[in-house]
């Protein structure tokens, strides 16, 4: 239920996603706002551009979540096994190895559905190259014969560090929690959704600069000397950050951020009304059941 709940809200914020990593990769293209930018992107390059990539992003997050809960599961059988109930502490550790273990497998789908999803693309950057790829298969050949293997591994750093940013959402999310629950004070459902929507907000406004550098990474296609074709070590992620800082100043790395929010809080949305008509459906359900019993 929660991956069909993250692939149709994908699905239906896709546009959202395009206009976000629009400006983080093309650091020259400027925007007044996500909707203005939207509007430019489907006049210059037609109304489908918007949704350029959806199928590798959708094949990418299916492949993501199958192996995050999948290592999940499996560790808790081990670490866990038959002593009933799990610690906090376990879950986090639990949680940050599956994430990591997901990123190793699933980084080269991640830079190969970047890169699509950047084709065609009219940049702004001159010393942003196109790609011409025929589809997924021909994007990896292409990559491991002209840039080698190592390179369907660029970002690799900052998603594995990025791997905290549930982490992060948590600790907002229950430090507000209890604040608003302070005397014994029951929580709303609608309180709840809002605390949750601001937390992540925080978490996500607190990393966006190293998402835009994951960006960066994956699609590589830089004609300066020094970015392209990098792995993702520190002193190269520094090195990006401080670059992009140089440029156009330390919200140079919050580009996009606006068109970020607005999908995750829509996102969170959307997947709460659903959580909730088929809670209603439930127990709707439940109590036909009850009445035939009588």
């Amino acid at each position: 239920m929660i991956t069909k709940g993250s692939m149709t809200a994908m699905s239906v914020f896709f546009p959202l996603d395009t206009a976000r990593i629009r400006l983080q990769v093309d650091e020259n293209r400027k925007s007044k706002s996500t909707a203005i930018l939207l509007a430019e992107i489907a006049k210059e390059e037609g109304l489908l551009s918007l949704y350029r990539g959806w199928f590798p992003v959708i094949s990418s997050l299916c492949c993501s979540n199958f192996v995050y809960f999948y290592t999940f599961n499996t560790l808790k059988k081990v670490m866990v096994g038959n002593q009933g109930r799990s610690r906090p502490g376990k879950d986090l550790l639990m949680g940050f190895i599956s994430g990591s273990v997901n990123v190793l497998l699933t980084t080269p789908m991640w830079v190969v559905n970047t890169r699509l999803k950047l084709q065609g693309a009219k940049f702004r950057n001159e010393d942003l190259q196109q790609t011409h790829y025929r589809g997924i298969f021909d994007a990896f050949s292409q990559i491991i014969a002209r840039e080698g293997v190592g390179t369907l591994w660029n970002g690799t750093l900052p998603s594995l560090v990025l791997v905290f940013n549930p982490a992060v959402v948590f600790m907002f999310y229950e430090a507000m929690k209890r604040r608003a629950g302070r005397g014994g004070r029951k929580i709303t459902s609608a309180e709840i959704f809002l605390i949750g929507a601001v937390a992540k907000a925080i978490a996500t406004t607190a990393t966006y600069p190293l998402q835009t550098v994951q960006a960066i990474l994956r699609f590589g296609q830089h004609k300066a000397e020094g970015k392209g074709g990098l792995l993702g070590s520190l002193r190269n992620i520094v090195y990006l950050l401080m670059d992009r800082i140089k440029r156009h100043g330390v919200l140079g790395l919050y580009k996009g951020l606006e068109a970020k929010l607005l999908q995750t809080v829509l996102t969170a949305a959307l997947m709460f009304v659903v959580y909730e008509k088929i809670t209603a459906a439930t127990f709707k359900v439940m109590g036909i059941n009850k009445k035939l019993k009588h």
